[in-house]
């Protein structure tokens, strides 16, 4: 794996060859959504500022090297029943005046209504980014080991384009829907704004421990609609098949509660529009997680991928014994709208959420979220300092 890390400035975006596609050295966009600052923008009357492509207005990509990802969006503007995907060649020029635009300080918003288009595997609408080693080498297929990374334990790990991969971002959530059928659950009111994906094979292809998409990282924020702050935290999915009931996520809070706690957090909360900051570094086989935030203290977890050894260093005899070890993994970075379209399913992971699908009437409801990312990098897997302490 080359080592060269091109770092990305909103006022003198990068340029990368095709040559850098099997890099995580490449940067993501700086992106920040409308209404930055300590501004509580949980009222849903002030609609987003919406911007279309032109020569004072461009699209995002003219001001974020966007080389190397691709965008899911929740439209289906070509009629084939699933959201709508944008590839690295088609983002140079996309835009989407409510869904992924540049505000006025040119900075990239992500924003998604809770009824709306998802993808063939999710009832869960996103605007999101997905980390394409490729580039716009489209003759390599997006599961392909050449285009994702994996840990050092896989059989095979030469075949991947990197063994580990650090993201680093610097973001503010502005909006989490605030309408729950089912507000106990614990997604309610909350938005994923990180992600480490399996990728999921057919279902002739998948076997134990392989091939099931799970998801071993997804950094969540979650605000209560009568309190002032909201809460930090992440979960780690067990690497089981869908039908097994032991397949659950297992959550572990930064700042604030966690998701299944109704008690305020008061102080100790994140309120919507502050900023906060989250490295993810999967070195070899462990992923470090560090929070950090200029009103709260520093937090460090770590879990190892390849192994059923939790992040408070207990095993879990639920979880496959080998986790993610041989699964072919990526990035994801957006707001994923944790509001199910499913209504009436028993599952803890569906909230039952409000929303008609008319972005209007939605955004007047506050069935939505928008999330401001203000730095968003990928680069290649870094060591840990023995100075950080893992906070359990």
């Amino acid at each position: 794996m080359t080592n060269n890390s091109a770092v990305l400035t909103t006022s003198r975006p990068s340029s990368l060859s095709k040559a850098l596609s099997k890099a995580l050295s490449t940067s993501l966009a700086c992106v920040v959504l409308a209404g930055c600052g300590g501004k509580n923008i949980d009222t849903p009357s002030s609609p987003p500022q919406t911007l279309t492509n032109s020569a004072q207005q461009p699209a995002p990509a003219s001001q974020f090297d966007l080389s190397h990802w691709y965008l899911t969006v929740p439209l289906d503007e070509d009629g084939d029943h699933v959201s709508d995907v944008y590839d690295v060649s088609e983002l140079k020029t996309y835009s989407h005046p409510e869904f992924f635009y540049l505000n006025e300080q040119k900075h990239m918003v992500f924003a998604t209504p809770n009824r709306a288009a998802t993808e063939r595997t999710s009832t869960n609408t996103r605007s999101e980014l997905r980390y394409m080693f490729r580039g716009e080498d489209t003759t390599i297929l997006e599961r392909a080991p050449s285009n994702n990374f994996a840990l050092a334990a896989h059989k095979n790990p030469q075949q991947f384009a990197a063994i580990g991969g650090k993201l680093d971002a610097t973001l503010h959530v502005d909006h989490v829907a605030i309408n729950a059928g089912y507000p106990n659950k614990p997604p309610a009111y909350s938005v994923v704004i990180g992600q480490v994906h399996a990728f999921q094979l057919d279902d002739n292809k998948q076997k134990a421990g392989y091939g099931w998409g799970n998801e071993p990282l997804k950094i969540s924020y979650k605000k209560w609609p009568n309190h002032k702050t909201g809460s930090v935290f992440w979960t780690y999915e067990r690497n089981l098949a869908t039908d097994n009931p032991e397949r659950i996520d297992i959550a572990y809070p930064v700042w604030g509660n966690n998701w299944d706690d109704a008690a305020d957090p008061g102080e100790n909360g994140i309120a919507l529009g502050e900023e906060f900051s989250y490295t993810i570094n999967i070195f070899e086989n462990v992923m470090h997680l560090v929070f950090t935030s200029t009103k709260h203290p520093t937090v460090h977890h770590q879990i190892n991928l390849a192994n059923n050894v939790d992040a408070n260093g207990d095993v879990d005899e639920a979880d496959y014994p080998y986790a993610y070890q041989d699964e072919t993994l990526y990035f994801k970075a957006g707001a994923y709208n944790q509001c199910s379209t499913k209504q009436n399913d028993p599952s803890f992971r569906y909230p039952g959420c409000a929303g008609t699908g008319d972005w209007t009437t939605d955004l007047a409801n506050g069935d939505y979220t928008k999330v401001t990312f203000s730095a968003l990098t990928a680069g290649p897997a870094t060591p840990m300092p023995s100075s950080m302490t893992v906070q359990k």
